[in-house]
């Protein structure tokens, strides 16, 4: 099946037809889709394997699209912002079906876990997901002529983050994900992300260092910020003089407590350390609270998709 998407892909990219319009054809036409000057490809027919229930279905790439918008982010949030997730998701799945990590895991395409692909839940696609998918229908961010690395995370805390700042990723470069100014992530994020403060044990911080190879003996007596990245993101903590990137212990200790690197202080006490900081998630690409809050003000997807990826460029791949 990789192959075979393989080379639906490269003939695909040969005939593709740059959508210069974009999502702006959406409110320009009664927010019909938008009409490339030729039909650019046929959409594929992909396979999922579904964890949990250990099978695997096989299905439409924009009824897949519809699994993923759902599950990513709430059915119930604006149009406009379930249209730029439909867009991301759509990008993120091409880019990874060619990067082919589901097939070396489970011989398919895609997967519903999260940490191998991203989230798939049927069970919450609603109308307006539909309609969402329905009017983005082939539209996918790509640089160069290729779908690009569409990384999207909830809260930026203000200001977007780089790959390699906020992922640790440095296996190619991502001149698409740039540091962007982002006051709308802000605006209508719950509290709990906008700031947030957390303590680990002396136990906890080791465990997780552990499990990066790094193994420390005594109690942790010295914890820092090592150096900050272009968004002011921590890029790696000094950990009893141990350096370590910041992405990596992130994961490592527990993303839903360390909830990003856009750390604004480091304090031990206790034989505790507590950080405080701001934003939840990787800060690379699309923040989803950001596309809510900039829909909920009247932005169309086109506008958001270009506020997030300001290098990218949105590519009609199928009618």
């Amino acid at each position: 099946m990789k192959k075979a998407v393989l080379e639906w892909f490269t003939a695909l990219l040969l005939v593709t037809t740059v959508c210069q319009a974009g999502c702006s054809l959406l409110r320009r036409e009664s927010q019909k889709p938008p009409t490339p000057e030729k039909t650019a490809g046929t959409e594929p027919t992909i396979t999922l394997h579904l964890d949990a229930k250990g099978e695997t279905r096989q299905l439409k790439l924009e009824d897949y699209v519809q699994g993923v918008v759902a599950a990513e982010m709430e059915p119930s949030w604006p149009l406009e912002a379930l249209k730029s997730q439909a867009i991301v998701a759509r990008t993120f799945t091409l880019q990874k079906i060619e990067e082919g990590r589901a097939k070396e895991l489970h011989g398919t395409d895609a997967c519903d876990n999260k940490d191998h692909f991203q989230a798939y839940d049927a069970s919450r696609i609603s109308d307006a997901v539909k309609r969402a998918v329905q009017e983005t229908r082939g539209l996918v961010l790509t640089y160069n002529g290729k779908p690009i690395r569409a990384f999207f995370h909830s809260n930026s805390g203000g200001k977007t983050a780089t790959a390699e700042e906020g992922l640790n990723f440095t296996k190619e470069p991502t001149p698409y994900l740039a540091v962007v100014d982002d006051p709308f992530s802000l605006k209508t994020a719950p509290a709990k992300e906008k700031s947030w403060s957390a303590s680990f044990t002396s136990s906890e911080v080791k465990s997780a260092l552990s499990k990066l190879g790094k193994s420390l003996s005594g109690v942790v007596n010295s914890f820092q910020i090592g150096k900050r990245g272009p968004s002011g993101r921590a890029m790696t903590f000094s950990i009893n003089g141990i350096e370590v990137p910041a992405a990596d212990l992130r994961l490592s200790i527990g993303p839903d407590r360390l909830k990003s690197t856009f750390v604004d202080t480091v304090n031990m006490a206790g034989g505790k350390v507590t950080i405080t900081g701001k934003g939840w998630g990787h800060g690379v690409g699309l923040s989803q609270w950001g596309a809510m809050a900039m829909a909920s003000e009247g932005k169309k997807c086109d506008e958001i998709i270009k506020y997030y990826y300001p290098k990218a460029t949105l590519t009609k791949m199928w009618q």
